[in-house]
């Protein structure tokens, strides 16, 4: 008897054809997980979107409550409403503290007198300020003078 072949011709055409699809397919198939994940994404996203877009119905719908621009007219223009005395209340304890001590005549002041004289300068000399501060800086040199030489084994007369 003779040994039959491992493979027959009908049997490696098979393999040949499996193999060929395989390959047609994985691209496409590869191709289809990846829009199937980028439309899961825009689908996220287009929520996320629908999420502000109500939220901001929600504040434009309060905004157009009088009541509600009042208050935040109060509370963040300082507005009071005709007849109403306003007032700031100064923490007395604040004072002391915009005092720079003795020890710390250089040092920059505290976070509570900082904000007090914040306050009391207009927003445009702020801003002047930080331009002059900016300006210094770029005048200033970016690496210190050099020292002359330490006068070693000089013979010239001193003062002793």
């Amino acid at each position: 008897m003779a040994a039959r072949p491992r493979f027959t011709s009908r049997a490696t055409v098979l393999v040949l054809v499996l193999c060929s699809l395989v390959a047609i397919l994985a691209y496409p198939t590869r191709q289809f997980i990846s829009q199937r994940a980028e439309i899961s994404a825009q689908r996220a996203k287009a929520d996320h979107a629908r999420q502000q877009v109500e939220q901001l119905r929600r504040e434009k719908a309060r905004w157009q409550d009088p009541e509600y621009v009042k208050a935040q007219a109060r509370a963040r223009l300082h507005y009071a409403v005709p007849g109403e005395t306003p007032y700031i209340a100064v923490d007395p304890a604040g004072q002391d503290s915009a005092k720079p001590s003795s020890s710390a005549a250089g040092a920059p002041a505290t976070g509570a007198a900082t904000g007090q004289a914040r306050a009391a300068k207009p927003w445009y000399s702020s801003i002047w300020d930080s331009v002059d501060a900016a300006d210094a800086a770029a005048q200033a040199p970016a690496h210190p003078l050099p020292l002359p030489p330490s006068p070693v084994g000089d013979t010239s007369p001193h003062d002793h």
